[in-house]
């Protein structure tokens, strides 16, 4: 099987068992922990009476308008789960627009095998975060290609978090347009950056001359964006006033 048809069939087998209870932060980061449980790869040959738990946490930082390959630069994520986001953003280009976070950490925490079947467990974990406090989802995946599984769950996550928290607020301070079909689309400036790029590196000038933030960010948001050289002289004329010390 090639390894397009092996994602594509993560994907198909993922299901998200139980949802956070809460979208996404509008204004600030948003923490999940999260359960992909999984069959045994032997359950293949031999029915199988046991569960595969991986757990961790994905955060996800101050929501933030988009593109695309914004989020591909995230850490944490294979070359399987990166190949499977951009298989799902193509098959879905109206709602690639407004992805969520400024910043994305997948943290692995611990990998385990428990008696009883995936249904089982999942019933118990469900009954367990019921009695917990914080965002907690639970998912059934492909147990090869979980971390797949777990990027799907970020993508629908965060459309779900961008259409019900964060679209209403960012149309009426005009950065989102939504067309008569109801999809959203980035307003961009005329050289083609989004209106939303343009308030942030503002504001990270700002933060940079209150000495909130290194000077090293603001560069790495300017390259992100590919703009450097449209803000270079404005740039050093900060760091050059500034000094050294704003490197740390």
């Amino acid at each position: 099987m090639q390894i397009d048809e092996k994602i594509r069939y993560a994907i198909k087998r993922t299901r998200v068992l139980k949802w956070p209870q809460q979208m996404l932060a509008t204004f600030g980061s948003s923490n999940v922990h999260y359960y992909v449980l999984n069959e045994p790869v032997y359950s293949e040959f031999e029915k199988s009476r046991e569960t595969v738990i991986r757990e961790g946490d994905i955060t996800w930082g101050q929501p933030k308008i988009f593109t695309p390959s914004y989020i591909l630069k995230s850490e944490g994520i294979s070359e399987e789960a990166r190949r499977a986001f951009e298989i799902l953003v193509r098959e879905n280009p109206d709602l690639a627009g407004i992805l969520y976070p400024l910043e994305l950490q997948i943290q692995s925490g611990k990998t385990y095998i428990v008696a009883g079947n995936w249904k089982k467990v999942a019933e118990q974990l469900k009954n367990e975060a019921e009695k917990r406090a914080g965002l907690i989802a639970i998912i059934k995946g492909a147990d090869i290609l979980w971390d797949v599984s777990l990027m799907k769950f970020v993508l629908q996550m965060t459309i779900k978090s961008a259409y019900l928290s964060q679209l209403p607020e960012w149309t009426k301070k005009g950065l989102i347009s939504v067309d008569d079909e109801g999809l959203p689309s980035i307003v961009k400036d005329s050289l083609g950056i989004p209106v939303s790029a343009r308030k942030d590196i503002e504001i990270m000038f700002r933060m940079v001359e209150e000495e909130k933030i290194s000077i090293l960010k603001l560069k790495e948001e300017l390259d992100s964006w590919e703009v450097f050289e449209e803000y270079e002289d404005r740039f050093f004329r900060l760091f050059k006033r500034k000094g050294s010390r704003w490197q740390k």
